[in-house]
C-alpha cells in the first residue's frame, strides 16, 4: 500500500479491465476502501486514488415484453427459477435483497429492507406473486434454497439467475436479473401510478429516481396520443379550396330571369 500511487492504480489495476467497466468500477470501489483503511492506519499519508475518474458503467435496463415472456414459458410456476423471478419482478428487490428473503417477510405484506440504502419498503404481494408462493414449498425460513436446503449466497444466487435466463433462450447479454427491477419501476409507471408511489415501491431515496420512471412513460403516452390526434385530425379534415376556383362566381344551370 506504501508504494500506491495514481499512476499505478491507472496501468496495473484499472486498464486491464478495460473492457470490462462494470468490474473495473467495481474494483476502484474496494479499492478506495483498502486505501481508506490504510489512511487510518498511517500508512498512507493521502488518497493515491483521487482524480481517478470512475468507469462509466452502461445502465442495466429493464426487461422487455419479449423476455418476460420466454422467460415465462420455460419456467412455470411451481419452479425454483420462476419463484426467484417473481420475487424480484413483483418485489423489485435487489439480488442481495432476494437471496435471503424469508417467509416472514413475505407473509407480512413483502415487506423488507434494501440492503443498499437501509430503507424500508412495505409493499403488497401481487395476485402473480402470490400464485408463485403458493407453489413453492416451504423447507426453511429462507423462501429460495439451494439444491442441498441451505440459502444462497449473493455469488450463488447470482449464477442461478443467469443460467436460468441463458436456459430461457435469451441470449442477449445486456438482459440481467437486476433489469427485473427496473421492469418493475416500467410497469408501475405504465399502470399510471404517481412518482411518490414508485419511490416508496422501489425503496429510492430521492424522488428524481422514481421520476425518471413516470417521465419515460409520459413521453410514451404522450407520442401515442399524439398520433391518434393526427390521425383524427386527417379523417375530419375538409377538402381545401383550389386555388383556380378562388374569387370565381360559381355557374348555374339556365338563365336568369331579369
Amino acid at each position: 500500500m506504501a508504494g500506491l500511487n495514481k499512476d499505478r492504480i491507472q496501468s496495473f489495476i484499472l486498464d486491464p479491465l478495460a473492457d470490462r467497466p462494470g468490474a473495473a468500477f467495481d474494483t476502484l470501489k474496494k479499492l478506495r476502501i483498502l486505501i481508506k483503511h490504510a489512511m487510518s492506519k498511517a500508512w498512507l499519508k493521502h488518497d493515491p486514488s483521487i482524480g481517478i475518474k470512475r468507469p462509466k458503467v452502461r445502465e442495466i435496463r429493464a426487461w422487455t415484453d419479449a423476455e418476460l415472456a420466454a422467460y415465462e414459458r420455460r419456467w412455470p410456476i411451481g419452479t425454483k427459477q420462476r419463484t426467484a423471478y417473481a420475487l424480484m419482478l413483483n418485489m423489485g428487490t435487489a439480488r442481495i435483497d432476494t437471496h435471503l428473503l424469508t417467509w416472514h417477510q413475505v407473509d407480512d405484506g413483502a415487506c423488507y429492507r434494501r440492503h443498499k440504502t437501509g430503507v424500508d419498503v412495505d409493499m403488497a404481494v401481487s395476485e402473480d406473486l402470490a400464485k408463485a408462493l403458493a407453489s413453492t414449498p416451504r423447507k426453511h425460513f429462507c423462501v429460495l434454497v439451494t439444491e442441498w436446503g441451505k440459502p444462497f449466497t449473493v455469488d450463488g444466487f447470482s449464477g442461478f439467475m443467469r443460467d436460468a435466463i441463458k436456459g430461457a433462450g435469451i441470449t442477449d447479454l445486456t438482459c440481467r436479473p437486476h433489469g427485473l427491477r427496473k421492469t418493475l419501476g416500467r410497469l408501475l409507471a405504465d399502470a399510471g401510478c404517481s412518482a411518490h408511489d414508485i419511490m416508496a415501491a422501489l425503496g429510492h431515496k430521492t424522488l428524481a429516481e422514481a421520476e425518471r420512471y413516470t417521465r419515460e412513460t409520459d413521453r410514451k403516452r404522450g407520442g401515442k396520443r399524439a398520433v391518434v390526434a393526427l390521425n383524427e385530425h386527417r379523417a375530419n379534415k375538409s377538402p381545401q379550396t383550389t386555388p383556380k376556383s378562388l374569387g370565381k362566381i360559381a355557374k348555374t344551370e339556365g338563365k336568369t330571369t331579369p
